[in-house]
């Protein structure tokens, strides 16, 4: 299947065969990742034709936002835009790309009830009809976005290395991507990847792991972390019989715009989180074996510690230490598992 036909299947699958979520025949396009309970709060004075039209599989919402400028990619209905309008605030701004006109036609619907409904004067998001392949034909400038976010729509996308490669366009340095998406154990067959069904559920376009880490070490982004992943049951038999043995994972994802090591490397450094994070007083979770608990010190590898000084999570953090004296590579493997899994860190 050509890009030109992947991207009119998907089209056609959200615009039209789609009404709602609740007409997905599997679980992969829509899971139940718990929502951090700030962002669960905020979910209520979201409109709920907005929030039934929405299709994702993770919460891939960040701390640190209040006039920060986030771009979504594959926006949709805008439900995440209407979240990260409230945690930018009236000083920030939100921008949501999407290819689908009657997703855009929902999300744009409501931006008038939205900023009414949060007390702003003027919106604060806006929502584009492009491609997230095609960034600068969306009209997004390079080093412009302080964070990219995305729920389930990269695995769409038939082109995923220029997908990444526009995100580190659009990025400022230190800026920050966090996605959610379905992964898969392996590389999928021809058949599974021009399946319209299997495409529109998020299956078929499902990203190899390995093809991901090596697509992003191409691109200059040498280490990554995965902050949380779960199996995905799909809970339909007929596509459960077309996937055969393929396992699917729903996995959260972040990376940053840095000049970082392809390994973990030890020079001594010390990191305490500070715990200013409103919603985040107790601790502070960077991936998922990077839980830093407010007041103690940490020993970090030197990608961590980059991620957490030369990002706008800095000054959350006191880092203690310099690259001047390398003490040779440094475990960042978590005590319950032999091996690393993902990112350089991971």
């Amino acid at each position: 299947m050509s890009a030109s036909s992947t991207l009119e299947s998907v089209k056609a699958y959200y615009g039209k065969v789609l009404s709602s979520n609740k007409d997905l025949q599997t679980s992969a396009c829509c899971t139940a990742e718990a929502m951090p309970p700030h962002l669960r709060e905020l979910l209520k004075d979201v409109h709920e034709e907005v929030q039934d039209k929405f299709y994702g599989c993770g919460s891939p919402i960040p701390s640190e936002l209040e006039g920060r400028t986030v771009l979504d990619l594959g926006s949709g209905s805008g439900r995440d835009c209407y979240l990260l309008s409230r945690l930018v605030g009236a000083r920030g701004r939100v921008i949501g790309v999407d290819m689908t006109a009657e997703q855009l036609e929902v999300a744009r619907r409501h931006v008038g009830w939205h900023t009414a409904k949060y007390g702003y004067a003027t919106p604060n998001v806006e929502f584009k009809q492009g491609y997230i392949e095609d960034l600068e034909g969306a009209g997004v400038a390079s080093s412009s976005i302080d964070v990219v976010v995305s729920n389930c729509v990269v695995n769409l996308s038939p082109d995923k290395r220029r997908v990444f490669s526009e995100v580190l366009r659009v990025l400022k340095p230190g800026g920050e991507l966090i996605f959610s998406d379905v992964f898969a154990d392996r590389r999928l067959a021809d058949a599974h990847r021009k399946d319209p069904v299997l495409l529109g559920e998020c299956l078929g376009g499902a990203l190899y792991m390995e093809d991901f880490r090596r697509t992003l070490l191409e691109l200059g982004c040498r280490d990554y972390r995965v902050v949380s992943s779960s199996p995905l049951a799909l809970g339909n038999a007929d596509i459960e019989r077309k996937v055969g043995n393929v396992t699917f994972t729903s996995r959260t994802i972040r990376a940053f715009k840095l000049d970082l090591e392809d390994r973990c490397e030890d020079y001594g450094q010390v990191a305490w989180y500070q715990g200013t994070i409103p919603e985040a007083p107790h601790g502070f979770v960077l991936d998922d074996h990077h839980h830093f608990k407010t007041g103690q010190p940490h020993l970090v590898c030197s990608n961590t510690a980059a991620m957490l000084a030369d990002t706008r999570y800095a000054r959350h953090f006191k880092v203690l230490g310099d690259t001047s004296t390398h003490y040779g590579l440094f475990d960042c493997t978590p005590e319950d598992q032999a091996a690393p899994s993902s990112g350089a860190c991971c």
